[in-house]
């Protein structure tokens, strides 16, 4: 929902139209990456701190320094802050912007991986170990070699393998990637170098995991996104094109694709046969949230799928401190999903 319109909002009116509430206010937590393990329920979100910085398309607002992980019994209970997860200053390659994490399990041992800016100002992306779903968190020293841009989310295949996710424009700095070199031109612009509207939208990024999810086992391959006749999405087509906020989920054997259009702020979806795509548009999964930002995942509790997101309903529209949200997704026959609004 756009910044200009914010003002104009009765909170109290649109909290009680809200279709779930936060699920923790204590902090304010975004982008969260659920998984159900051995059980019970795990959300991985980054944690929102006022940088006291105007707000701008870097980011420079977000002063994420931090992870916590929340964890649920069950998808009605109480969700409980496990404490400090992760810190930057334990992260020997990164300075700053601890942004939208995920995780992962295998064979006992739990993994973390997030973007950051390392100290020359570029975003890779980290792993990060604990023997506990709820940390604390070890990084590796290095960030993943050939990472890039932000937002990773890994997604594990029936086969046991497992891919990772991610890209994000703006601020992500997707864009400064398109010759396959970092371009450092105009650092304070957020928008250079982005393609013309009539040109093909810049597109996810996907590659598989090695073995010990400590790096990737291939290079790193562009994620298509066509339209219904098997066309790239344009960069103009806002309503539909990708931004950021890469998830991968599986229903009925079809692999789901979802993902923000950022400046557009809806959370869409694409379906395809394979981990790697091409992937055909679908539809929204959720309407625009109150704040600037949309990211979400899709995890699958007790049989029935539920989408977490955020909004900044809690910090009554300050667009960078937000809070995580729940609510239950439900698909049609044809393998279609029924959008939410998500204040009724």
């Amino acid at each position: 929902m756009p910044e200009e319109s914010i003002q104009h909002i009765d909170f109290d009116e649109l909290n009680k139209k809200a279709i779930s509430k936060p699920l923790v206010s204590h902090m304010y937590t975004a982008d969260p990456s659920a998984h159900v393990f051995n059980g019970k329920i795990y959300i991985y979100p980054s944690h929102d701190i006022d940088a006291g910085e105007a707000f701008d398309d870097l980011g420079s607002h977000f002063a994420m320094e931090d992870y916590h992980v929340l964890s649920m019994d069950t998808i009605d209970s109480e969700a409980v802050d496990n404490g400090l997860a992760l810190h930057v200053n334990d992260v020997p390659w990164a300075e700053q912007q601890l942004w939208a994490p995920d995780a992962h399990e295998k064979n006992g041992t739990y993994y973390l991986f997030f973007p950051a800016k390392a100290y020359d100002g570029i975003f890779k992306i980290g792993v990060a170990t604990s023997s506990s779903p709820t940390g604390p968190f070890k990084a590796q020293p290095e960030a993943i070699k050939g990472s890039f841009s932000i937002d990773p989310a890994v997604f594990k295949d029936d086969d046991g393998s497992y891919y990772m996710y991610f890209g994000g424009l703006w601020g992500g700095q997707l864009q400064r990637w398109r010759t396959g070199k970092f371009n450092a031109e105009q650092p304070d612009s957020p928008t250079a170098f982005l393609p013309k509207d009539n040109e093909p939208a810049l597109l996810p990024i996907a590659a598989k995991m090695s073995d010990d999810l400590l790096e990737f086992d291939e290079t790193p391959r562009k994620l298509e996104i066509v339209d219904e006749e098997g066309n790239l999405l344009l960069a103009g087509d806002n309503d539909r094109r990708f931004f950021e906020a890469a998830w991968m989920h599986k229903y009925n054997g079809k692999y789901y694709f979802s993902y923000s259009t950022g400046d557009t702020h809806f959370i869409c979806y694409a379906i395809g046969d394979n981990p790697y795509g091409p992937f055909t548009y679908k539809g929204k999964i959720l309407e625009p949230v109150v704040g600037w930002t949309s990211h979400h995942s899709v995890c699958e509790v007790d049989g029935k799928s539920y989408l977490f997101y955020h909004d900044s309903s809690l910090s009554k529209g300050v667009t960078h401190l937000r809070s995580v949200k729940v609510a239950e997704i439900t698909y049609k026959e044809d393998g279609t999903i029924v959008p939410l609004k998500p204040y009724l």
